[in-house]
């Protein structure tokens, strides 16, 4: 076995030791991504607090995401703007840049890349490293978590913070815990000193509703979820159950995954808050044609087929219903992706209220290589070969040269495809 016996990192008033057993596992996390590279765009606004806004006028005015000067005046994540210049009367907001936000994502992984090639993206702006391998030519994981964390800084101007332990759950863990800027460690015999009393919601794979049923069997805290009872947690969460404390023990076997593997997707999703209300089906119809030709367009981008479909509304009182329903033959067409999703809507909707956003979701995704197409199903292919025709189109001479009819001269997805708050800005965690 591997130890690693350097000088303690105080953390929250408690010793921790660099001193790491077996693998060593990086969590790297760019700290406030969007907010900072916003402030790299607008020099200005150094030193003010920050806020990157959806649009109001396309009644998407929400803040996204917050520098740190808006954090410390309590500034939150989703709170409406006029919530948030309560807060902080001095906040400036700027809206987001998407591309920007790719280009540096780009040049900071290509960093990471530099030291091994077991990255594993978790989002735009985090991922695990595994340098197990790599800490003969470059150093043991601290040295290699400040060496990435001054590179990043170097060449991007951007922060970092990394996590540094012998599981994925825990690096996670740790790059949470102390922002911005920062090597946090926690060891195999020292993590549950200084994380034992957290609740299991801070361990990435435990949610909220996880969280609130966990807190029922008074187990609230991680120490508590290490030493519970197996076989009763199993009567709960099944499998999950053996996951969850496996965890906070510290056991873990899933491997980081390669940088350049090809990792299909669960799901591919594109969603909408129009800019007034959806009133009735025809209009529903003509959002659902739109985020589908878009989702249509991504699987194929990949060379992926879809099984299945799933949708997702939201009423004027911010509520959400989702269903989803089954795609055969599988499909990447957007007329097929569409007129699922329009009859998942038929049967849970009907606009006794209007609607006030819509998502269009691909679900059980597969390589199209594998999939068994009918020698008969001459229009199925005869669809197919339209879009790609459509997508080499639009490619050359940009997105709106061609559209759908039933899009032509309406006011619900005039800027759909120029306007980037359908795109996440965070993965969530799983419940």
């Amino acid at each position: 076995m591997k130890y690693y016996k350097l000088e303690p990192l105080v953390l929250q008033g408690k010793n921790v030791y660099n001193r790491i057993v077996g693998k060593t596992i990086l969590h790297c996390d760019l700290n406030n991504f969007y907010a900072s590279v916003e402030q790299k765009l607008h020099p200005e606004y150094d030193g003010m607090p920050l806020a990157v806004c959806g649009n109001p006028e396309a009644r998407h005015g929400i803040v996204l995401a917050k520098n740190q000067l808006a954090k410390k005046a309590g500034v939150q994540t989703g709170e409406t703007l006029w919530s948030a210049r309560q807060k902080c009367p001095d906040i400036v907001f700027v809206l987001p840049h998407f591309d920007e936000y790719v280009k540096y994502s780009k040049q900071v992984f290509e960093i990471y890349t530099q030291f091994t090639d077991r990255v594993e993206r978790f989002g735009i702006d985090e991922c695990w490293l595994d340098v197990t391998g790599s800490e003969k030519l470059f150093g043991d994981g601290v040295t290699i978590a400040n060496k990435l964390r001054q590179l990043v800084k170097e060449k991007t101007g951007l922060t970092i913070s990394v996590g540094v332990s012998f599981t994925k759950t825990l690096a996670k863990l740790g790059s949470d815990l102390k922002k911005p800027d920062a090597t946090t460690v926690l060891d195999k015999e020292h993590y549950m000193d200084v994380i034992g009393d957290m609740s299991p919601s801070e361990m990435i794979m435990i949610g909220r509703q996880t969280s609130e049923k966990l807190t029922k069997l008074n187990i609230r805290t991680i120490r508590q979820l290490a030493n519970s009872d197996r076989d009763a947690l199993r009567h709960i969460f099944g499998i999950v159950a053996d996951n969850m404390v496996n965890a906070a023990q510290g056991i873990e076997t899933e491997e980081v995954k390669h940088y350049y593997d090809v990792h299909i997707p669960k799901s591919v999703s594109n969603g909408t808050t129009t800019p007034r209300d959806i009133k009735n089906l025809q209009e529903a119809k003509i959002v659902i044609y739109a985020l589908a030709d878009m989702v249509a367009l991504r699987l194929r981008s990949f060379d992926l087929v879809a099984n299945g479909v799933g949708l997702s509304i939201k009423n004027p009182a911010l509520q959400w219903t989702s269903k989803q329903i089954p795609l055969s033959p599988a499909s990447a067409n957007s007329g097929a992706i569409a007129k699922a999703a329009i009859c998942l809507l038929e049967k849970t909707h009907n606009f006794g209220e209007p609607l006030r956003a819509i998502t269009v979701a691909a679900i059980r995704l597969e390589n199209k290589d594998g999939v068994q197409m009918s020698l008969f199903d001459e229009q199925s292919d005869k669809a197919d070969k339209l879009e790609q025709t459509l997508d080499e189109i639009r490619a050359k001479y940009g997105y709106h040269s061609v559209q759908r009819g039933i899009l032509l001269e309406n006011d619900l997805t005039d800027n759909l495809h120029e306007d980037d708050d359908f795109r996440p800005f965070h993965q969530s965690k799983t419940t």
